[in-house]
């Protein structure tokens, strides 16, 4: 390569190197400040699609969660209505075999009434009160929940509704049932009995489906946190790869400083020529 005070090949290839390194060093410091390899499009334009889609689908799982959470309080809330629903009940048929005794007396069986009775209207205000975030599962013509259980809701888990009210399918005690009398408390001991039986039914798939309930909301808690770990592993950079790299590229970027200035330099080697 001839000497040339015109062109200095050197010092351009050297700039070059520089200008190299320099790209390169800006791009890890970028992903130590950022802690992604992929932080935007123009970084990898396919791996940075892939990922947006996939966090698309793991905020949705945030809304997949909620409604199971909601939708399991409010099954929670019911089952606890309907057990005591069924202890009131286990207390009415008590009342009703000893109010069955013809032998008691007016005064005796008066008390037993006014208790029964007493249970009675608790029924109705369990099963009233029995109301979480606006939904009630137990009351007459209750809620039927439908929760989310996928991204995209196309699909969902059902628990169906169960009627706990007084004069239901399920509590054949009426409102007015009373056991004024031996012949009264003798049909209500029945009654009652099939008023548990029937209770115990309804609490036993309520159970189902707040376990039901449970259970896929773990499954989502468990996709979620693998989506995110799989987005990481797209996106995320390496930090401990970084940091070496980065004291590569400065020692190569004070190299290349130098070795410009040695190709700047090297004209001047040519005034010697002519001394």
């Amino acid at each position: 390569m001839p000497n040339s005070v015109n062109t200095n090949a050197g010092a351009m290839i050297a700039l070059q190197n520089l200008n190299t390194t320099q790209s390169e060093l800006s791009t890890v410091q970028n992903r130590i400040n950022t802690g992604k390899k992929v932080a935007s499009s123009k970084d990898n334009g396919a791996i940075w699609a892939i990922a947006q889609n996939q966090r698309g689908t793991s905020n949705s799982l945030n809304a997949v969660r909620d409604s199971l959470q909601r939708a399991q309080s409010t099954v929670d809330v019911a089952i606890a209505g309907g057990e005591t629903v069924s202890d009131l009940l286990l207390q009415m048929k008590e009342k009703a075999l000893a109010a069955s005794d013809t032998t008691l007396d007016t005064t005796s069986r008066s008390a037993l009434n006014e208790d029964f009775k007493a249970l009675r209207d608790q029924v109705a205000k369990a099963v009233t009160n029995a109301d979480f975030n606006g939904a009630n599962m137990i009351k007459a013509a209750g809620s039927t929940l439908a929760a989310l259980a996928n991204a995209d809701g196309t699909s969902k888990i059902t628990v169906a509704a169960q009627s706990l009210a007084l004069g239901s399918t399920n509590v054949t005690v009426t409102a007015t049932s009373t056991i004024g009398t031996a012949t009264l408390a003798n049909t209500m001991i029945a009654t009652v009995t099939t008023s548990i039986t029937n209770v115990s039914t309804a609490l036993a798939k309520l159970g189902t489906g707040s376990k039901a309930l449970g259970s896929h909301l773990n499954f989502i808690d468990e996709l979620q946190d693998t989506m995110n770990a799989g987005i990481g592993n797209l996106v995320d950079a390496d930090l401990a790869k970084e940091s070496a790299r980065l004291q590569a590229l400065q020692t190569k970027q004070q190299l290349g400083v130098q070795a410009l200035s040695i190709a700047n330099n090297s004209s001047s080697i040519l005034l010697g020529l002519f001394r």
